[in-house]
Parts: structure tokens; C-alpha cells; sequence
């Protein structure tokens, strides 16, 4: 048997290095998103209205539905939390 050892669940799992690239970054901000709730104290229903979104657009945040959220939209509910979003171009390994 052959293994394969990857920098990522998302380099397994996905056919291209520019899907995995993306699920990298969506998912990180999902993350973010989902820490800077929890730690604001804020209810799904508040967190929605912050974000100018409903209240099951934050259901699927807070339970990780990646598929369902693309990077504008992630970007966009992340500067109205505040959080300063940065992006770092490395060449690949």
C-alpha cells in the first residue's frame, strides 16, 4: 500500500490544488467567523442581523456547511464583525 502524505485534509481530498486552495481560505474564514461569534456572546438571530443575513445563514456558518459559503460573502460578514481579513501569496512547496 502506497501512502501519500498531504499538508492538508483539503490537498486530500480534492482534485485540484486550486480547489484545495480555496477551501483553505474559506474555511479559515469560517472559522474566524464562527470564533468571533461565540465570543461575542452573540445568538444566531443577533449574529444575523449584524451580518445582514438570516438567522439559517448562520446555522450553516456555525456548523461548518463550507459549500454553501463563498469567499466574497466570507470576506464581506468578516469585515462587518471588524476582524481585518489578510491574504499571503507564498510560492508552492
Amino acid at each position: 500500500m502506497n501512502k501519500e502524505q498531504f499538508e492538508s485534509v483539503w490537498d486530500a481530498i480534492e482534485d485540484t490544488p486550486e480547489e484545495a486552495e480555496n477551501l483553505k481560505l474559506r474555511s479559515g474564514l469560517m472559522m474566524a467567523l464562527k470564533t468571533h461569534i461565540t465570543n461575542s456572546g452573540l445568538n444566531q438571530s443577533q449574529a444575523a442581523k449584524l451580518f445582514g443575513v438570516t438567522q439559517p445563514r448562520i446555522s450553516d456558518l456555525m456548523r461548518g456547511k463550507i459549500n454553501l459559503f463563498g469567499l466574497d460573502a466570507l470576506v464581506n460578514m468578516a469585515a462587518t464583525a471588524g476582524l481585518h481579513v489578510e491574504m499571503r501569496i507564498l510560492a508552492a512547496a
